[in-house]
């Protein structure tokens, strides 16, 4: 049954809009004026190009992870239920709370009655739907197990999801403390200790050096606040159209990976996503070498990006895609272990996700040690600062009592 795009008024005068099905316009029309609506506009979802369709939707917010992971979840259940496609789009459709969503269901389900699979649908909404999404539901539209490779992405994605907000939750207390230490700082040069050291400054004193260069400082922050910020900014734009550039960005992407403490989270971080993709294609049935190249395009570390074509390339040839990856020195070692396992075995996959889970948990217990660790540094910092902003202030004053005695 076709989709209709409507707008109408209520009884009331307020608009409404949305997504209905029926089998005509005229149909709609009579829909909408039984449940008390005057249709101002009807129109069939299919009407509009896809460029048009693009263009109305890229006006929207895009879609949260968290909406992608449920979007997926439900349509993977509807089609494992045994609902056929177009039907369990229109569920989705009608079940939507936001417009934007049910614009962008009512979208897809149009090119899927026109005729085009779900994956040259998904293509017409990139910013929604990443290569990788389309990757694994074209190979579940192949393979004819679109409701599992559904069902498996969208745990991938919700794991992905729980992995970044545990990682943020990390590092937000650290963030936390060094903004207010930064706050503390700027307040006391800037108010504190001009109007205590101006006291001493008045009588002619010898003021002690540490004093004198913390008064410099209290100068600088209060009359050339404004030229500091526009250093910060423009280091910032000057750092970022750098790395934007191939040969730099690639250059400290290297870096990163042996950074220290740092590196290893990077190189956790990515394996991570690396196995999950590769896990979920290969148990779809993509080809190794279209698998590895689809999983190689999640990585966010190009230097570990370049490391798997490599492997690709050795795996063309003939070698085993544990030699391969090992060959690189770049992913852990018992990552190449599972897999060599799993190529013995021939259970692939099913060592691709215990990889997955467990550098999961690794990545996790450093994060844990990294925060657990700049924690004290940042009191120890912060104390050290206001120990210095202390004795500035409190040395004239001892000196002063000195000489008074």
């Amino acid at each position: 049954m076709p989709a209709f795009r409507f707008e109408a008024i209520d009884a009331a005068g307020k608009a409404q809009k949305g997504v209905l099905d029926a089998d005509s316009a005229r149909g709609a029309r009579t829909q909408l004026r039984t449940q008390g609506l005057t249709p101002l506009v009807v129109e069939p979802a299919a009407t509009r190009t896809r460029g048009e369709r693009s263009q109305r939707l890229s006006l929207g917010r895009k879609l949260s992870q968290r909406e992608q992971a449920i979007l997926t979840r439900q349509l993977a259940s509807l089609l494992i239920a045994g609902l056929p496609l177009d039907e369990a789009l229109a569920v989705l459709t009608e079940q939507s709370e936001r417009d934007y969503i049910r614009e962008l269901m009512a979208a897809i389900r149009a090119e899927v009655l026109g005729g085009h699979s779900l994956a040259n649908a998904l293509s017409q909404h990139p910013k929604d739907f990443p290569e990788i999404y389309r990757a694994l539901v074209a190979a579940g539209e192949h393979t004819g197990k679109l409701g599992l490779v559904l069902s498996r992405l969208a745990d991938y994605i919700e794991q992905r999801n729980a992995l970044k907000q545990k990682i943020i939750l990390a590092f937000t207390y650290p963030t936390i403390v060094t903004i207010i230490a930064f706050g503390i700082v700027t307040f006391l040069l800037s108010y504190v200790v001009p109007q205590v050291v101006n006291v001493f400054a008045s009588t002619k004193q010898q003021l002690p050096i540490l004093t004198v260069m913390m008064m410099a400082l209290s100068g600088f922050v209060r009359n050339w606040w404004w030229a500091v910020l526009i250093a910060v900014v423009v280091v910032v734009y000057v750092v970022r159209s750098i790395l934007a550039q191939p040969a730099p960005r690639l250059a400290f992407d290297r870096w990163t990976l042996t950074a220290p403490l740092f590196g290893k989270l990077v190189r956790g971080y990515n394996t991570v996503r690396f196995a999950s993709t590769l896990g979920i294609l290969t148990a779809a049935g993509v080809p190794i070498l279209r698998a590895l190249q689809a999983a190689s395009e999640t990585l966010s570390n190009r230097a570990m990006r370049g490391n798997i074509d490599d492997a690709i390339v050795r795996v063309r040839e003939g070698t085993s895609l544990s030699r391969a990856l090992g060959n690189t020195k770049t992913f852990p070692a018992v990552l190449v272990h599972l897999i060599r396992s799993g190529e013995a075995t021939g259970d692939v996959t099913t060592m691709l996700d215990r990889a997955a889970e467990g550098e999961a948990r690794e990545l996790e217990r450093r994060t844990m040690f990294l925060t657990s660790l700049l924690e004290p540094l940042l009191i120890l910092a912060m104390g050290g600062v206001v120990l210095v902003i202390v004795l500035a202030v409190m040395l004239p004053i001892i000196e002063l009592n000195n000489l008074v005695q």
